[in-house]
């Protein structure tokens, strides 16, 4: 597989919202209070225009396989940012894309200054939460910030 990793673009907020959505789809994780129902995630482009916010997506050829952001989540600690959108099309998957993904978005936030990422996730996106861990994500006893994903009951924080 041959992808390229570059920043989000406008006309990319279609086929990234549908490759999003359609993994919730997959999982059974549609539900509200979820990435799934965030009007944001159809805006992804304008949402990351975001001051201390970053959206990374991979393409290959045409197609967007995935994509992965940091973004200043209001209520989070000073130094801390939010792990979102974090995403891959099942044809993507095990191949080392979402490692590259995550590596890009963490390397992100050093760079922003950041000393914290904290992620948001579910059960059933277990695969995703086991290379969380490998990151040196932790997991915590509740949610942190406001992120509106009432839902998500995973609640992960690293040190950088």
């Amino acid at each position: 597989m041959t992808f390229h990793i570059r920043p989000i673009e406008k006309k990319d907020n279609t086929q990234i919202s549908l490759v999003i959505k359609s993994v919730f789809r997959e999982f059974k994780i549609d539900l509200p209070g979820t990435v799934y129902t965030d009007p944001t995630t159809d805006h992804l482009f304008e949402l990351f225009q975001t001051s201390g916010s970053c959206y990374w997506v991979a393409q290959e050829g045409k197609n967007l396989l995935g994509g992965c952001g940091i973004f200043p989540t209001k209520g989070l600690p000073i130094g801390c940012v939010e792990l979102v959108k974090f995403y891959l099309n099942p044809i993507a998957r095990g191949k080392g894309l979402g490692k590259t993904l995550l590596e890009k978005s963490i390397a992100s936030a050093r760079e922003m200054g950041y000393k914290q990422v904290y992620l948001e996730s579910f059960p059933e996106l277990g695969k995703a939460v086991g290379m969380y861990e490998k990151a040196g994500f932790k997991k915590l006893d509740k949610a942190m910030g406001n992120s509106g994903h009432y839902a998500c009951t995973i609640w992960m924080l690293l040190d950088l």
